[in-house]
């Protein structure tokens, strides 16, 4: 939101959504599209065809000179250390608690410049925090204003982008990215995304959006692509275990809690939360986020309680219908000894206890 005017920001494509007949809403402080032919036909769109979406909500910040690295080592719990140019890491920005400022991505460009791409609510606040905690000599700038950002999930993802861009998208693995054009556009093509199908997610100037949007369009729509909102996107990445900040993790929770131990590399020094982190992985975690199917009829939402008999063990904090498996799932923070795969509790649905049960994650995962 424009903290001047009290008013929703809009993306290039705002009138383009308008005219595809797509539901608008507030999301994050901005005005997005949460669905154009429906909820479900768009997640089907991805994980059997593909789906384009527009995030260009989200934010991006570089990082520039001699203290880059030491800057993003110092903020995140991963080892950028270990990233060569092109590559792409997830990690998150971390408080003293070992909570989360924002999960991010961080992408390296060269030795003395990275970008990391945060979480559209938090692009100020995360801006704010990096330069209130830059320990090294960087030039830290927020670029959001000067980059446009598409996602093409799906199967057919590189089908429809090879027929756009003479980049060999065949040599581009999971979390790498190159610099290229598509339909002359300079821009930037990470393979990378928030679905939990392959694609690309394509870094453009503003201006180029709406043109790029189209061609990505027309080259798609014989082959099944649809354009996909806030709400395909949703239940897509609910399948796969991608947390959501605000709900699934946030300052409250720990990255150990978030069951993200895996972007927590101890052994490459100090960071911001390493002490909290040390301290919690000695003494153990006293609760953790799983992933559960209900057994019973009943959506599982956001703030229900988990119980087990009278016992109060925990609280959803993502749910909903799984389009893909036909079940009702969920993500909860739950005490470690309710965690074990298999472990039944109740889920508290107005008023009534319906019974869940802790299942393996992702629950989707693609066939490669």
């Amino acid at each position: 939101m424009n903290a001047a005017t009290g008013l929703l920001k809009r993306t290039p494509l705002f009138e383009a959504h308008r005219r595809l007949g797509a539901r608008m809403v507030a999301f994050g402080g901005w005005e997005m599209p949460v669905q154009y032919a429906g909820i479900l036909d768009e997640h089907r769109a991805v994980r059997e065809h593909a789906g384009l979406f527009d995030v260009s909500h989200m934010g991006e910040i570089e990082l520039r000179g001699s203290g880059a690295l030491e800057a993003i080592q110092c903020l995140t719990p991963n080892d950028a250390s270990r990233l060569s140019v092109g590559e792409v890491q997830y990690s998150a920005l971390t408080t003293p608690d070992g909570t989360f400022v924002d999960d991010i991505t961080v992408y390296k460009f060269a030795d003395d410049r990275y970008w990391l791409t945060v979480n559209a609510a938090n692009t100020e606040k995360d801006f704010a925090w990096i330069r209130e905690h830059l320990v090294s000599n960087a030039e830290v700038k927020d670029i959001s204003d000067d980059m446009a950002l598409l996602a093409l999930q799906g199967p057919r993802a590189q089908e429809i982008l090879e027929k756009l861009t003479s980049v060999d998208l065949r040599t581009l693995r999971y979390f790498r990215f190159v610099e290229g054009q598509v339909i002359g556009i300079d821009c930037c093509i990470s393979r990378t995304g928030y679905t939990g199908e392959d694609g690309f997610e394509i870094y453009i100037p503003p201006q180029h959006t709406v043109t790029l949007w189209n061609a990505l369009l027309e080259a798609g729509t014989p082959v099944g692509l649809q354009p996909c909102g806030l709400g395909a996107r949703d239940t897509l990445r609910l399948e796969a275990k991608m947390a959501l900040y605000g709900q699934d993790i946030d300052d409250r929770h720990t990255v150990l809690e978030a069951d993200l131990g895996w972007i927590v590399k101890l052994e490459k020094g100090e960071f911001i939360g390493r002490e909290a982190l040390v301290r919690q992985k000695a003494n153990g975690i006293s609760r953790k986020l799983v992933g559960f199917e209900m057994c019973g009829r009943g959506i599982a939402r956001p703030h229900y309680a988990i119980v087990s008999g009278s016992q109060s063990i925990g609280e959803v904090t993502s749910g909903g219908p799984s389009p893909s498996l036909g079940k009702n799932i969920g993500l909860g923070y739950v005490a470690t000894q309710y965690a074990a795969i298999g472990t039944e509790f109740d889920i508290v649905i107005r008023g009534q206890s319906v019974a869940a049960r802790v299942v393996r994650t992702p629950f989707y995962k693609r066939a490669h």
